[in-house]
């Protein structure tokens, strides 16, 4: 990879970082495992990025690179045995502290989403991100008609939820 190529990317994430920091609260429920998660979706994002063609904007890509990596992960750690992890990692990019304060009151949605299964939670993800159905499908790789039907199932489930 070009040094143009690297820093164009490195950039990029740091504009977008966000964007990850998201995916991770909803992934994860620690901070440790947090910045695990952050980490594996920068380290993916990377290895993909000489892929990356510009056909859709870089936060679209990145959500379904991120996306895709958070869902192989959580559907990995469902079947595995926790094991300790190294405390230390080098990072290429300077992660900013990820502040929640402002999200606080919306901590029972968080819990509320963390009992959805994998898609469901990429679903209403992309919905609060105020992502259209089309943007929905294209991410997930499912119909349009198929993204609303789902959402509007979620929608159900999580007022289920929330008011038991």
């Amino acid at each position: 990879m070009t040094q143009e190529l690297e820093h164009k990317f490195v950039s990029e994430l740091e504009e977008n970082q966000n964007i990850v920091h998201k995916i991770c609260k909803i992934y994860t429920d620690d901070p440790e495992a947090h910045n695990d998660l952050f980490q594996e979706i920068t380290i993916q994002l990377w290895k993909a990025y000489p892929k990356f063609r510009g056909d859709a904007k870089f936060s679209t890509w990145m959500y379904r690179i991120a996306l895709n990596t958070a869902i192989t992960l959580y559907r990995k750690s469902k079947r595995q045995v926790k094991t300790q992890d190294f405390d230390t990692v080098l990072y290429k990019v300077k992660a900013k502290e990820y502040d929640d304060t402002e999200e606080k009151q919306l901590q029972l949605m968080y819990d509320a989403i963390k009992q959805l299964n994998d898609i469901e939670k990429a679903l209403v993800f992309l919905y609060l991100e105020d992502k259209n159905y089309k943007e929905i499908a294209d991410t997930i790789g499912i119909t349009e008609v198929n993204a609303r039907v789902k959402m509007n199932r979620i929608k159900t489930k999580l007022k289920n939820i929330l008011n038991p």
